[in-house]
């Protein structure tokens, strides 16, 4: 009986080591390989498609394998890094339903529909930045948003996109992050319960010659939420963005500051005035029902939506158990772009 657990604990030995043979092939294979080109991207070339769907499965296990070699120097990003009033009054909401005022009392209504709050702590955010200079240094192909050029933090960050930074660490960060903290603040500010069950997100670096600028438009989500990921001695000028209210008329312009973030509704336009000096860097998540639904009708003070879905559910009969709670079904498979 011995001889045969003997036999066994190799045979599991042998196979372990395949398995990392098998993994650093694969992080060798994936830095091996040819990305499409700027252009190609751009224009949106059907072979830019194939090439990331057609090496899905080899990226995945080369961000792990990248991930497991570097445990010692990597951080392991968690909600730790996010700003402790705001850590702290999402988790005694979840605790206690009671106290979800707490967290809208830390966003300030800038016009309706658009909130602005510090999101991440200013003190952790070196660390995370170097969590991200490291995932661009890692060699491994990673897609930039269409439609900017390729700069250095330019990533898809959602499981469903394309060339997405696939880090295991960072996936989990990132779904606590949407499901734990976006979520119900958007449900508790904007109403947007129904049309919120999907997520997308990708990171953007605003640059005086690259990309410097964004036209006023409306996003397709029922929720954005922006975050500055600027380091404090990272000063920019310029790059302003403009929120118009379609009621009142006006135009209030807010400028980012490291870790703070903006939450408004998809529907309020918005755009972003030229950079003229150093750099922006910022995270950008989307909220949005299945199919791509998003809500309609206007906001006119917090938590107060019309015309939210065929089935009249409103903010007004939605319970605080419902704005804290996971939603239930599966996630699709569909990236906005």
């Amino acid at each position: 009986m011995q001889k045969l657990v003997v036999i066994d604990i190799q045979k599991e030995s042998k196979k372990l080591v395949m398995k990392t043979i098998t993994n650093k092939n694969a992080l060798e294979q994936a830095r091996a390989l040819t990305q499409p080109t700027r252009e190609a991207s751009l224009k949106r070339e059907p072979s830019v498609s194939h090439f990331w769907n057609s090496n899905r499965k080899l990226l995945e296990e080369a961000w792990a394998t990248w991930e497991m070699e570097n445990k010692d120097n990597l951080l392991i990003p968690d909600e730790t890094l996010l700003d402790p009033k705001l850590r702290k009054a999402i988790n005694d909401a979840w605790e206690n339903l009671e106290k979800e005022n707490a967290v809208a009392d830390l966003w300030e209504e800038i016009i309706p529909g658009v909130y602005v709050a510090q999101f991440f702590d200013v003190e952790r955010l070196a660390e995370f930045r170097k969590y991200l200079e490291d995932a661009v240094n890692s060699e491994i192909p990673k897609r930039a948003p269409y439609g900017i050029q390729l700069n250095r933090y330019g990533m898809m960050l959602d499981e469903r996109s394309e060339g997405h930074l696939a880090a295991p660490s960072f996936q989990a960060f990132y779904n606590d992050m949407m499901d734990r903290f976006m979520r119900p603040i958007a449900r508790l500010l904007l109403g947007t319960y129904g049309y919120d069950n999907q997520t997308f997100g990708f990171s953007i670096q605003y640059n005086p010659d690259k990309d410097k600028d964004l036209h006023a438009h409306t996003d397709a989500s029922a929720a954005t939420l922006n975050i500055n990921i600027n380091l404090p001695n990272e000063v920019f000028t310029g790059s302003e963005v403009d929120f118009y209210d379609k009621a009142s008329g006006k135009t209030v312009q807010t400028i980012f500051e490291p870790g703070k973030a903006i939450l408004h509704r998809g529907n309020v336009p918005h755009a972003t005035h030229p950079i003229t000096s150093g750099q922006r860097s910022n995270l950008v998540v989307w909220l949005y029902g299945d199919q791509m639904q998003v809500p309609r009708g206007s906001t006119s003070s917090y938590g107060n939506i019309n015309s939210l879905t065929s089935e009249n559910v409103t903010s007004e009969n939605i319970s605080a158990g419902e704005r804290w709670s996971v939603p239930k079904g599966t996630k699709d498979t569909f990236a906005p772009f």
